[in-house]
């Protein structure tokens, strides 16, 4: 009895810094939104690993390597000019998960974009948006990512 009280109690201990952890690593994830939304690509370049992958719906579909952020968001705003797409922004709902081990974390959030299509609103719901996230010695950045669309 006495091993499971000690049990309890280290877990209960532990779970403050969890929590703190939680919130740094969603803080990262916020981060990177905020950049994308007010259009500050060093924010967003700033947000992501040097080795992020990431994973969208437009082509060529998959990033990788050192200047993955940046070819990503020179991509999208291509992308976008060719199809008429402006103002795009992106709406962070509650998360599903925000699970932190050690120095990874993992995090999976629903969410709306929108944006104008040729002038008109357009809102998508129900998108969700998977990251996984490192933390380093400057805070926890982005390690990879991959949007689904709904």
């Amino acid at each position: 009895m006495r091993k499971a009280i000690f049990l309890l109690a280290a877990a209960l201990a532990a779970s403050p810094a969890v929590a703190s952890e939680k919130s740094d690593a969603m803080a990262a994830v916020k981060q990177f939104d905020n950049s994308f939304n007010s259009g500050d690509a060093k924010g967003v370049v700033a947000a992501c690993s040097d080795q992020a992958i990431i994973i969208d719906d437009f082509p060529p579909h998959v990033w990788q390597g050192a200047t993955t952020c940046q070819n990503w968001m020179n991509d999208l705003a291509a992308y976008d000019k060719k199809n008429g797409i402006t103002d795009g922004v992106v709406k962070l709902s509650k998360p599903w998960h925000v699970d932190v081990t050690g120095d990874r974390a993992y995090v999976v959030v629903p969410t709306k974009y929108i944006y104008k299509l040729n002038g008109k609103r357009v809102v998508e719901s129900g998108s969700v948006w998977t990251l996984a996230l490192q933390k380093t010695g400057t805070g926890w950045r982005i390690a990879g990512w991959a949007w689904a669309q709904h």
